[in-house]
Order: structure tokens, then C-alpha cells, then sequence
């Protein structure tokens, strides 16, 4: 069957091309039941709106904004540089992506931006947050003024966000934990836990999914209390250093977030690369060349470019009021050894 035009849904509500353009625009003027006319006659016809012939028709120009908190933190400069190249790739599709550099953790400049963007400047926001309070309320000051967030790695579920895009970071935690749990089969000891931050919901998803698995299934597995070393590799390597010099029955460590050069040195200037079982996030070329040299026994990784991509689509699915296909957007956790390297 061929596909049903606007010209069909009139005839079938008995109203005219201008009232059905009022309705499929969600403008004002219209009455309910005729309202509800058009939208028995879209059911009846099986009626698909052809949103880019609609977009192209009113010159539609998609503006989102990417806010990315890139400091030491290589994975997040990788996403900020695949949000830029996607904006440079999407220009003929009339997308448009402005990459917002934070500093990392910097919650009020974070909010000051946010509180500054206004729906005829931006289509749409996606933005890698932390819990804060006032970062909160910027996200559900910006769904007020009709302008939809997207949370990306990390998300903020208590606040009025559209769509989260990440990983399943509970999942990651999980299978962290079994991870850890079969390769140091048959061994008693502790294990460090190292985050960026436990104000991250994907590190405490991460650190919860991780403690179950080990409390529930490998008991002679102790987790020693998480040391925060804010994704800054100079920090980590500084506490970590200090831990394994003050606990020698130190067995595994899980590196929930970023700072991982600052994990390697620490692990080398010791000789524990290889005593110590290591898994950690984001497939890094220091990550890389540690999983190679066996300082790492396992990373578990995130395609920035996939996150990227996903956040562009659901912003012009949330803008355009379509729905969201979940299998596409569904972000994998990888897990690479040495063996399975790309």
C-alpha cells in the first residue's frame, strides 16, 4: 500500500490541510474533539510522519550542546573529540553540536553554564554530570523552558533529564567483581576499590555491583574502603601508592574510573603490576599498553564514538517528538585481555 499523505488524513477527518498541520505541530486553536478526530484518522491509516521532508520543509536546525568535564581524564577528551567530529560529519543534516569544555568535578561552573543556555539558542543538551544538588536543579530548569536534557556516562536519574546514555554501570560492577573473583580463585586477600569520585552514579553503581558479587560469591575477597582520586592520575597515584605501602595483603585492585596512568606508575614503582590482580575501565592506550605488559589482567570498555552518536540521535528524537529505539541506543560494556585486543 502506498504511504498515507497529509492529504488522505484530511479527507478521512473531514478537516482541512491547515487544522492538520495545526494538530501533527501540537499548536494551539485546535478543539479537543477534532483533536481526536485526526488522530482516530492517523490510527485508521496507519499515518507516518516523514519527519525529515517536515524538518527540511521548515528549515529545521538542530543546535545541541555537549557539556564534557575534559581535563587529565583521557576517555572524556575522547568523547569531547568524537562529539566535534560527529558536529563537523552531521553539518549537512543541519546539526549543529557545540563542545562545552568544563573542569572535571567543577559543579558550579557546571550549573552557571547550564543556567545560561535558553531555548532560541540551544535544541538540546547533553551533558556528563555529578549529583550535585544545584547541577540538579540547572538540568530541571532547562526541561522547564522545553529544552531536553540527555545525561551521558554518568547519569542523574532524581533530576527532570529525557534519556540517559551510557552503560548499564551496575552490570560493569558485576562483572568486575566476577572477574576478579575467578582469576584470583583458590586466594585469600583484599582488594582495593579506586573511584574518581562517589559523587559519580556510574562509579557508585559500579562499586555497588562490584561488592555484591564479591560479598555474595567470593567471601575470602575483602574490599578495603573506596580512596577517591578524582580522575586525576597525579592523585591516584599518590593514595594508591600510599595504600599498597600500608596494606601488603593487597591481592586485586578495581579501578572504577579515570587517573590510570596514575595507577600504572604506582603499581610499577612497586613491582605489583603482576601479584596484583587489575581491572579497569576504558581501553586507553596507557590502558592499552598496560593490559599488554600484564600490569592489567582486564579492562572493561565504553565506545565514546557509540555514546556520542547515541546522544545526537535521542536530542533529535526527544526534539522531534519520536520515539527512541532502545536496542540502538543500548550501550555495550567490552571486555578485552591482552588476547582480544583490537
Amino acid at each position: 500500500m502506498a504511504r498515507a499523505t497529509v492529504h488522505d488524513l484530511a479527507s478521512a477527518a473531514g478537516v482541512s490541510l491547515a487544522t492538520i498541520d495545526r494538530v501533527l505541530n501540537h499548536r494551539g486553536g485546535v478543539r479537543p474533539a477534532t483533536i481526536e478526530k485526526v488522530e482516530q484518522a492517523m490510527a485508521k491509516l496507519n499515518y507516518r510522519r516523514d519527519m525529515a521532508a517536515a524538518m527540511l520543509a521548515k528549515q529545521q536546525e538542530y543546535r545541541f550542546v555537549f557539556l564534557v568535564p575534559v581535563g587529565v581524564n583521557t576517555f572524556m577528551r575522547n568523547l569531547a573529540g568524537e562529539a566535534i567530529r560527529l558536529s563537523e560529519l552531521s553539518a549537512a543534516e543541519r546539526v549543529s553540536i557545540r563542545v562545552i569544555e568544563i573542569p572535571p568535578f567543577d559543579d558550579d561552573r557546571l550549573a552557571e553554564i547550564l543556567n545560561g543556555l535558553d531555548a532560541g539558542t540551544t535544541s538540546g543538551v547533553a551533558v556528563v554530570a555529578t549529583e550535585n544538588a544545584q547541577v540538579r536543579q540547572a538540568i530541571d530548569r532547562l526541561a522547564g523552558r522545553g529544552i531536553p536534557v540527555v545525561t551521558l556516562v554518568s547519569d542523574v536519574p532524581s533530576s527532570r533529564r529525557a534519556h540517559f546514555v551510557g552503560i548499564d554501570n551496575s552490570a560493569a560492577g558485576r562483572t568486575a567483581g566476577s572477574l576478579m573473583g575467578r582469576f584470583l580463585t583458590g586466594r585469600k586477600g583484599r582488594i582495593a576499590v579506586l573511584a574518581g569520585s562517589m559523587l559519580l552514579r556510574d562509579h557508585v553503581e559500579r562499586h555497588f555491583g562490584f561488592e555484591r558479587v564479591l560479598r555474595t560469591e567470593y567471601p575470602d575477597l575483602v574490599t578495603l574502603p573506596v580512596i577517591e582520586g578524582r580522575d586525576n592520575g597525579a592523585i591516584a597515584q599518590d593514595l594508591l601508592g600510599k595504600l599498597l605501602d600500608q596494606n601488603d595483603d593487597i591481592i586485586g585492585l578495581y579501578s572504577i574510573g579515570g587517573g590510570n596512568r596514575g595507577v600504572i606508575a604506582a603499581l610499577k614503582q612497586r613491582n605489583a603490576g603482576t601479584r596484583i590482580c587489575v581491572i579497569a575501565h576504558e581501553l586507553t592506550a596507557h590502558c592499552r599498553e598496560a593490559l599488554v605488559d600484564g600490569t592489567f589482567d582486564a579492562i572493561l570498555n565504553q565506545d565514546p564514538g557509540h555514546e556520542a552518536r547515541s546522544a545526537m540521535r535521542v536530542l533529535r528524537a526527544l526534539t522531534d517528538g519520536q520515539p527512541i529505539d532502545p536496542g540502538q541506543e543500548r550501550i555495550r560494556i567490552d571486555i578485552y585481555l591482552r588476547d582480544n585486543l583490537p
